[in-house]
């Protein structure tokens, strides 16, 4: 939910909800800049006013304390801040072993139908062009 809500005041704005492909509108409401409710849009001719737990509820991740806001390895058993360049490379060096060990169809994509066609193309290239797997799917089965 991209919403800019930068004030020190209530303000509540529409959108649509993220999740999945149905597009759901939702009533998010902020006050100091931080999110404190969001609800079903009533004006939404999608979904009337109505949201799953989902849409109403998971935005808490969003401002939790235990939320990472930047990259961490486990290193001797415990988590680590890392550089992005770090943690790219442990990301790939893990996905070589993998697929080395126990070939690409180890590997599967859910992407998502509220992405870009251009963004769900991308992941379906990397799946099958880099990984070497057709195991790619998406949400849009609501």
């Amino acid at each position: 939910m991209a919403v800019e809500m930068d004030t020190i005041e209530t303000v509540t704005k529409s959108t649509i909800c993220s999740f999945c492909g149905t597009g759901c509108g939702l009533s998010v409401t902020a006050k100091d800049g931080r999110i404190v409710s969001v609800v079903g849009d009533k004006n939404s001719p999608v979904s009337h006013g109505e949201t799953c737990v989902k849409g109403s509820q998971a935005w808490t991740y969003s401002q939790s304390k235990d939320r990472l806001t930047y990259p961490m390895v486990r290193k001797n058993g415990q988590l680590v801040k890392v550089t992005w360049e770090e943690a790219l490379q442990v990301i790939a060096d893990g996905v070589r072993k993998v697929k080395d060990a126990s070939g690409a169809d180890a590997f599967g994509c859910f992407s998502s139908s509220r992405a870009t066609n251009e963004l769900n193309f991308l992941a379906q290239k990397l799946m099958r062009q880099v990984i070497g797997t057709n195991n790619i799917d998406s949400c849009n089965r609501t």
